[in-house]
This record gives C-alpha cells, sequence and structure tokens, in this order.
C-alpha cells in the first residue's frame, strides 16, 4: 500500500492514500509518539539544514490531507521558504488536478509549468513584453486610463444614485479587464463574431468566456483526484464540462488572434503582446499562442481584483484606518491627484497593501509540487516523488510570526519587524525562481487604485457587510461583492 507522509516537528507520521478527518490523525500521532521516529527522517540527522522550530498543531492539520500519487509533506512557516527558494531545484515540477491539466492546456502557461526550457523562453517573453519593469513603463498609460475611468464612474454613481449602494468589484473588475486587453491584443474589444460559436459576444461574455468560466472550472472537484490508483476509471461528467469551457475558451481566443492579424495586414502597429507573439516567436504553436496570450488575461483580471476588493472592505470597516491612510495621502499629495509615483511616498499605504495580502492571500494553498529527487527541507528527508503543498495562509495565521493574526492591522508592517518591501514574508507572490511575474503590475495597479479611491471619496459598509466574509472560487474572491455607501470627500 502507498504510504503518503505528514510531518509534525521531530515526528513523521505514515497514513494510507486517503482522505482522513483531524481525530484519525490525532490519534495516529499518538500512537506514533509512543515509538521512535524512522531514523532517516529525524531533523537531529539532516547536517548543515536548520532545525524546524514547533509548528502550529492546526496549521499541520488543515494541510495535511493532500491527495498523492505516492507521498505527501504539508509545508508551513518557517519551511515555506526554503521549499521555494533554496530547495527549489528539487521540486520544481507541478502536480496538477485534472481539471487545471485540462485547463491549461496540459501546463501550458508561465504560472504554472515546471521549470524547463519552455518556462524559461515563456517567461521571458511575458516579462519583457507584458509584465517586467521596462514593459510596465510602456503600458503606464494604460493603467493612468483605467484609473481615470473608474474615478468617473464612482463620480457618476454619487450623481446618478447618491443614496444606492455602489458595486465596486462591477466597476473595479471592468477596467482591470480593459488593461489586460489592451496589454494582450492592443485594444478594448467591445464585441467581436466567434465562428465556433456561431454568435457575437459582448465584452462582458467574453470576460465571462476567458475569466469568470475558468476559475469556476479551476476548483470543479474530480474524485479520481483522490484515488489515483482509479485514474482509468472514466468520470465523463466533469471530463465533458472541463472541455466545453477549454472549447469556448479556444473559440474566442482564435476570434481575438484572428482579429489582430487582420489589423497587422492592415499595417496598423499594434504595440501588444499578441504582436510580438505573431512575428518574433516563431518556434510556438498556434495552440500554445493561444495560451500565452490568454494567460496575462486571466492573471489581470482577476488576482488583483482579489487584493484590492479586500483591502477596500477593510478600510470602509475601520473608518479610523481609512481616516489615517487619508492624512497621509494629503500631506504627500494636496490637491494633486494620487499617482503611482506617490506609492513610496505613503508607508502606510503599503502596510494596506501587504497586510491584506497577509490576511487574505489570493492563492491560499500553493498548487502542489512534485519532488523528482531525494532533498531536505526544514530539516526534514523527503524522498523522491513525495507532493509538497505549501499552506500560505496556514504561514500567515500562524500565532508564532504574526500578533493576533486575525486582526488586519497594517501597522505591523510598520513597526520595523516586518519590511513592507520584503515580499517574501506573506510569501503572497510567492519566492525564488517561480516568484510572481505579475507582482510589480499587481502592487502599481492595486496601491494606486487604494490610493485614489480613498483620495477621493469617504467609504462605509452597508448594514451586514461585516459578516459577508466567505471565499469562493480558486483565488480567495469575497463570496459577495462589495457593495458600499461612497461620499465625496472636501476638495
Amino acid at each position: 500500500m502507498t504510504e503518503v507522509w505528514s510531518v509534525e516537528p521531530e515526528l513523521v507520521v505514515p497514513r494510507v492514500e486517503k482522505w482522513v478527518d483531524k481525530s484519525a490523525i490525532l490519534k495516529a500521532i499518538e500512537d506514533k509518539r509512543a515509538t521512535q521516529a524512522p531514523p532517516s527522517y529525524s531533523p537531529q540527522q539532516s547536517s548543515g539544514v536548520p532545525q524546524v522550530p514547533q509548528a502550529p498543531q492546526a496549521d499541520l492539520l488543515s494541510a495535511s490531507a493532500v491527495p498523492a500519487d505516492s507521498s505527501s509533506l504539508a509545508a508551513s512557516v518557517p519551511i515555506d521558504a526554503p521549499a521555494m527558494v533554496t530547495r527549489y531545484p528539487s521540486i520544481s515540477t507541478r502536480k496538477l488536478s485534472n481539471a487545471l491539466k485540462i485547463l491549461t492546456s496540459n501546463k501550458c502557461m508561465v504560472a504554472i509549468s515546471d521549470y524547463d526550457e519552455f518556462h524559461k523562453m515563456a517567461k521571458r517573453c511575458l516579462l519583457t513584453n507584458v509584465l517586467g519593469g521596462n514593459a510596465q513603463k510602456r503600458h503606464r498609460i494604460h493603467r493612468d486610463t483605467m484609473m481615470e475611468n473608474i474615478s468617473t464612474k464612482f463620480h457618476a454613481h454619487i450623481k446618478d444614485n447618491p443614496l444606492q449602494l455602489v458595486n465596486f468589484r462591477k466597476i473595479f473588475e471592468s477596467e482591470l479587464f480593459a488593461v489586460s486587453m489592451k496589454q494582450a491584443v492592443g485594444k478594448v474589444v467591445e464585441s467581436i463574431y466567434v465562428k465556433e460559436l456561431r454568435t457575437t459576444l459582448s465584452k462582458d461574455e467574453i470576460f465571462k468566456i476567458l475569466v469568470r468560466d475558468i476559475m469556476e472550472g479551476a476548483i470543479e472537484v474530480d474524485w479520481r483526484d483522490f484515488f489515483p490508483y482509479l485514474r482509468w476509471v472514466p468520470n465523463k461528467g466533469v471530463e465533458m464540462k472541463i472541455q466545453r469551457l477549454c472549447t469556448r475558451r479556444q473559440a474566442v481566443m482564435d476570434a481575438l488572434i484572428s482579429e489582430a492579424k487582420s489589423r497587422i495586414a492592415l499595417g496598423q502597429e499594434l504595440n501588444c503582446y499578441v504582436d510580438y507573439l505573431l512575428s518574433e516567436v516563431k518556434s510556438l504553436t498556434e495552440q500554445q499562442i493561444s495560451m500565452l496570450l490568454w494567460e496575462p488575461i486571466i492573471e489581470t483580471s482577476d488576482a488583483t481584483l482579489v487584493t484590492t476588493e479586500w483591502a477596500m472592505y477593510e478600510l470602509a470597516k475601520d473608518p479610523m484606518r481609512q481616516d489615517r491612510l487619508f492624512q497621509d495621502i494629503q500631506s504627500v499629495c494636496g490637491s494633486n491627484k494620487f499617482t503611482e509615483e506617490n506609492i513610496a511616498q505613503v508607508p502606510y499605504l503599503g502596510g494596506v497593501f501587504h497586510e491584506t495580502l497577509r490576511k487574505y492571500s489570493p492563492a491560499p494553498i500553493v498548487p502542489l509540487r512534485f519532488a523528482h529527487e531525494d532533498t531536505e527541507i526544514g530539516g526534514y528527508f523527503i524522498p523522491a516523488r513525495s507532493e509538497i503543498a505549501i499552506n500560505i495562509y496556514g504561514c500567515n495565521m500562524d500565532k508564532k510570526q504574526w500578533e493576533n493574526p486575525e486582526e488586519w492591522k497594517p501597522e505591523r508592517f510598520l513597526d520595523g519587524q516586518n519590511d513592507p518591501a520584503d515580499l517574501y514574508k506573506t510569501m503572497a507572490f510567492g519566492a525564488g525562481k517561480r516568484v510572481c511575474a505579475g507582482s510589480l503590475q499587481a502592487s502599481l495597479i492595486a496601491c494606486t487604485a487604494i490610493g485614489r479611491l480613498v483620495q477621493e471619496f469617504k467609504w462605509n459598509l452597508r448594514d451586514g457587510e461585516e459578516e459577508s466574509v466567505d471565499t469562493v472560487g480558486y483565488t480567495t474572491h469575497k463570496l459577495h461583492p462589495l457593495r458600499a455607501i461612497i461620499r465625496l470627500r472636501p476638495n
């Protein structure tokens, strides 16, 4: 029988390959304490590797039940950074669910692909043309336009419906998608005819097919993920549902690429990602071009929204902290509009951003990784063919690392103990060679939006909004969109 390993400091517990409840795990732990841990897995016998301090048992248990082909390790503070950085070469292979395998066209994405030549080439293209520092300078106009559009829409809401709640997500999501389309295909596509679907799709329908449907499909449960030895058994219902999502996405991407080719043929200079992929990267297949072009669309449209919406929710819930941020912005900007150049001048804004990443990490669990060779992480010997699950949420809720972790407290990043510039502290953007390629863009958009919206409007929650803190989907969206009461601030 295949064994699956869960790690507790100074203890390694074998369990059978299935999902078990916490009481069963606790019983296994108590039984194992009566015996000596396997010598080859003892931290004391791993020379040159730091000891692992006692980790919270609750975090361990919450992350330990992971479907596996062979072995499984739940990684938490303080072994998350070594897993992502120092031991990265040994665990660089991704392990995906059946749904994600189909949705990513078998890892044909920078964020999901294994660390190989394709990954290096694709990431280089993405950074050079969309998400890197120089690319972000070129695309600055798109972000500035986005902020003006968002501000205009909120002002229009106050003018037309001053007593009604504003749907933050509806406005922000639409403008984020517009930015992603400009970067990918050179313009905002308001509508497009899709031959395979025999219909003309609106911008909202394009967004649904390219973003929302895929994010919902990513969490589709396939029972075969939990019983790998039964993977040969058909599960047509799930397979057909996921394949339908992929077919519709591919049809829309084909239409967008075809439309871009037509503009290029007319001599138009697109200055966007699709132009580069079509003209400069000759080794890519049509499927690879489609997937690489789709990736920045979904990543720009989703993860940045998560962080910004949660930050505005917390600020609207806490008038005192919102007022502190407003006063700091006023002391820097005065009557001038808040811009990207002002981000570094308002340290409290950095605290708001990083504290939101800590409490509401967009990806609470790092996608499973596969140890393709024997290695050591945090003082533990990890045999080849183990699966590594890194519990970001557990790390950021560890009471030994964070004081009162359940509290949203931006000040914790201003006390000198936590540097807002240290992205490794919350691990929200990953670390090492697989650090999130879009971290710069996400920071610029989220911080500028938060600063500008607090500068221009006073935010308050509707009654009962405090209780709506559930999450849904592959990333940690609020279960319900943020609906707030906004008022203009005095000039």
